[in-house]
């Protein structure tokens, strides 16, 4: 794990917040895609199959929310975690958000310290259940 370059999938239709999320992920050593935005992030999503997910929950057309429902609907996204990034804090919202399938929920302004532990920790166990199948295949 500590040499894995993760590749994650940035989605936001604010290109600034883009910007400040490639930073802080460049600066870990990841590498990114970006979407500005949900059908975007479905295309490509699909196409890439990326390592991880941060989105944005307040896009036009296509809120956050329900690209979580279509990601998790679909067998080749299914098991990407996602992370919901947004400046909606209420209660509602971060249950709404973990109810349609997101594994995580930062609130911005995003921390660079939180956001690269919590990426950190995501990414482990993502990479330790694909390890799990991986060995399970091969029985």
């Amino acid at each position: 794990m500590e040499n894995y370059i993760a590749r994650i999938l940035i989605v936001d239709d604010d290109a600034r917040n883009v910007r400040v999320l490639e930073a802080m992920l460049h600066a870990d050593g990841h590498a990114t895609l970006t979407a500005g935005n949900g059908l975007q992030a479905l295309q490509i999503a699909t196409r890439e199959t990326p390592d991880m997910i941060l989105l944005d929950v307040m896009m036009p057309d296509m809120n956050g929310f329900e690209v979580v429902e279509k990601l998790k609907g679909h067998a080749a996204t299914r098991n990407i975690p996602i992370v919901m990034i947004t400046a909606l804090d209420d209660r509602e919202s971060r249950l709404y958000a973990l109810q349609a399938g997101a594994d995580e929920f930062i609130s911005k302004p995003v921390d660079r310290t939180e956001l690269s532990a919590r990426v950190k920790s995501i990414l482990a166990l993502y990479q330790y259940h694909r390890q799990k199948e991986s060995d399970t295949d091969k029985q």
